[in-house]
């Protein structure tokens, strides 16, 4: 029953800019490892890491640089290379393709689409192209392949670009993360936004509810936890806003250094355009500590149930910042969602989502697995 899986990621967890999506792949690839799976994980290389090596049991080949890996990976298919039962094609705005090579069963990852993304990066010539790859080639593409999707936000995305829902299957994110009972929270009002800093994630909106707040909320603070090349811009922003004793960039951090800030955190501020579903209000959830997320982002709308584990707000700095100061100064409210978080995100477990891809994986790979063979 074992499978040989190739995997198609155009980052790792040990690259500078992984986030969500990269701890998403790679705790599934590590479980499926576990489980007796051959996994290779094909993703793009970066300063200091090593083009092949193994770890916690998974293989990773890194060639190819932000958009050089996906003729490199495509190549790879073609060649058969590495003689895979299936492949994982996650399709980060930039779909690898994999289909057309003919050459073995495809399932197609999507944690969000990119359609708002793609004018924060790119000219308007650059942006309209890369939309019509995603929502109208890709489509296409994989017209015969399965997909899998991160949250029903994303399956009814994917069902406004022609895909039909009952070929997504949705499996999310879980969680390995224990409370910290002996954490105290911090005896000022406090803000953590926590990923990494790119425009997207609109770290700006946090720093702006910050300085509004501060004449009202004196002792106000604010982590930033994460590492980016937006960086800079966010601290001329602190420096425009006046707002430089109130904001604390802690850079990249440990696991249990981010675990302690999340727990110390009264509330978790996510003013993230995009989120396919934002694995990090579980991570902060665990903790006993509500987010404050956009309705627009997508995947939050999933993660978070409003007015009950978080909230979710339209549109707009204002009304964002108007959440936050609910939360800040309603102790009873936020004493509310603090126990029901700590309830709600005990239901995903890393575990169950492992054993869903097994399961998927082995139908595309046209096995039986032992849990679903009657004769077994």
């Amino acid at each position: 029953m074992a499978l040989r899986i190739l995997m198609f990621n155009w980052r790792d967890m040990h690259h500078p800019e992984a986030g969500g999506a990269e701890k998403y792949l790679v705790t599934v690839a590590e479980g499926l490892s576990a489980r007796g799976h051959e996994v290779i994980f094909r993703t793009s290389a970066y300063p200091g890491g090593l083009p092949d090596e193994v770890v916690n049991g998974v293989r990773y080949v890194r060639k190819g640089g932000r958009f050089g890996i996906y003729p490199r990976a495509l190549a790879a298919n073609l060649t058969r290379r590495y003689k895979a039962d299936v492949v994982v094609d996650v399709q980060n705005g930039v779909p690898y393709l994999s289909p057309l090579t003919r050459r073995r069963p495809v399932i197609n990852l999507v944690h969000h689409v990119h359609k708002e993304q793609w004018p924060v990066f790119f000219g308007p010539r650059l942006a309209k192209a890369g939309w019509v790859l995603e929502s109208r080639i890709a489509p296409r593409v994989y017209g015969g392949t399965s997909y899998v999707a991160v949250s029903d936000a994303t399956r009814t995305e994917l069902g406004g670009l022609g895909i039909d829902p009952d070929r997504v299957e949705v499996i999310h994110n879980g969680t390995d993360a224990i409370p910290l009972d002996g954490t105290p929270r911090s005896l000022n009002p406090s803000l953590i936004v926590l990923g990494r800093l790119v425009p997207q994630k609109r770290v700006e909106f946090a720093l702006e509810a910050v300085a509004r707040l501060i004449d009202e909320i004196p002792n106000l603070t604010l982590d930033v936890v994460g590492s980016g090349w937006w960086e800079p811009h966010l601290h001329a922003k602190v420096a425009e806003l006046g707002i430089e004793k109130h904001v604390t960039f802690h850079g990249h951090v440990s696991e249990a250094e981010k675990h302690h800030l999340l727990a110390q955190a009264w509330v978790h501020a996510m003013p993230s355009l995009k989120e396919g579903w934002g694995l990090v209000v579980v991570e902060a959830g665990v903790h006993g500590t509500p987010t404050v997320a956009f309705t627009e982002a997508g995947g939050p709308t999933n993660s978070i149930v409003h007015d009950q584990t978080g909230l979710l707000v339209d549109h707009g700095s204002q009304e964002f910042t108007a959440a936050v100061r609910s939360l800040l100064l309603n102790d009873e409210q936020r004493a509310r969602m603090s126990s029901e978080v700590a309830t709600w995100v005990a239901q995903f477990h890393w575990d169950e989502s492992v054993e869903r891809w097994e399961q998927a994986l082995l139908r595309a790979a046209g096995r039986v697995s032992p849990t679903e063979d009657p004769n077994s």
